[in-house]
């Protein structure tokens, strides 16, 4: 019976004029907006990748894309465009991995996006993984978190870590597997190292390194002082931890962190952790993806594996 049939069986008019390849390279004009990298990244020539392109709008019979001297922008339509081409190239590629799971092999992608902070562990659960699934390809990418959350909303990668939570509104699996604590540091040659319950008035009075706005961590540390109605004293402003924890040292001011970022750091090194009331701040390490996202059995073992050990790889005392 005619209402027995599905959707996709009906209304196939896409389905007859485009290619899967056609898809894949709008897909991959779309993320770099660039023909030439696109071109470069699939090993085709740049007229295939305009000529497929030209085959896809027309098929759309809608424009994907507007070009403004040597740089492309994609319309309205090119993005949603673009977000169904991820949806069905990442079902074929988790349909791939099935197969190859029914022939006993286990080979497939892992597509893996962390906050910066969380490349002081990522690689490490990563490499730990990958030595039960040494045929996957593996991609990490750390971005800050603004960027993080355009590649999520862009479903860019299989599973994200994330330390504060998106306020925008996605729509997400949000599922907690580590702590993820904040802690003041100072100079070891500072004065208020080794001073006990120093209260946040005090510390307040010390210049400050923070990180650029925007960022959660400098959200969490202006709650916290806005909390006790106390301002703090900017000294610096700093993009990366590194550079935080550089400047601390240079004796530049104090500052907040992970304690993860500190993971890598000697005991006895020029960075100390201060006794400060409220702190330190208990935060959690999250993992995110999209809500109703098809998991490929990769990332699906990813993801149980750093359940069950992702604490394991956070040094979670200094």
């Amino acid at each position: 019976m005619a209402q027995d049939i599905p959707d996709y069986a009906q209304h196939h008019r896409l389905m007859r004029h485009t290619s899967l390849r056609q898809l894949q390279i709008f897909e991959s004009v779309a993320r770099n907006l660039s023909f030439t990298r696109a071109a470069e990244e699939l090993h085709l020539t740049q007229p295939t990748v305009s000529a497929q392109i030209k085959g896809l709008s027309e098929a759309v019979e809608l424009p994907l894309y507007e070009q403004v001297g040597r740089k492309i922008y994609l319309t309205d339509v090119g993005r949603e465009v673009a977000l169904s081409c991820r949806t069905i190239l990442n079902t074929f590629s988790n349909l791939e991995m099935t197969l190859d799971d029914f022939r006993g092999k286990t080979r497939g992608s892992l597509r893996v996006a962390v906050v910066t902070t969380a490349k002081y562990f990522a690689p490490l659960a990563l490499g730990e993984f990958c030595k039960d699934f040494p045929e996957i390809d593996l991609q990490l990418t750390v971005v800050n978190r603004e960027k993080l959350y355009k590649r999520i909303e862009n479903n860019l990668d299989d599973l994200y870590i994330v330390g504060q939570l998106p306020s925008m509104h996605l729509d997400l699996e949000i599922h907690p597997f580590a702590p993820n604590p904040l802690v003041p540091i100072a100079h070891r040659d500072h004065p208020l190292v080794n001073k006990p319950n120093i209260s946040l008035k005090r510390l307040a009075k010390e210049p400050f390194i923070m990180r650029e706005p925007g960022s959660g961590i400098r959200s969490t540390i202006e709650g916290r002082f806005a909390q006790q109605k106390l301002s703090l004293h900017e000294r610096l402003v700093l993009d990366s931890n590194e550079a935080i924890k550089h400047a601390v040292a240079g004796g530049l001011g104090v500052s907040v962190v992970s304690l993860h970022a500190l993971n890598l750091e000697s005991d006895d090194g020029p960075l100390a952790v201060l006794d400060v009331e409220g702190f330190p701040i208990e935060r959690e390490w999250n993992l995110v993806y999209p809500r109703g996202k098809a998991m490929s059995i990769i990332s699906e073992a990813f993801f149980d594996f750093l359940q069950e050990k992702g604490t394991g790889y956070l040094r979670l005392k200094h």
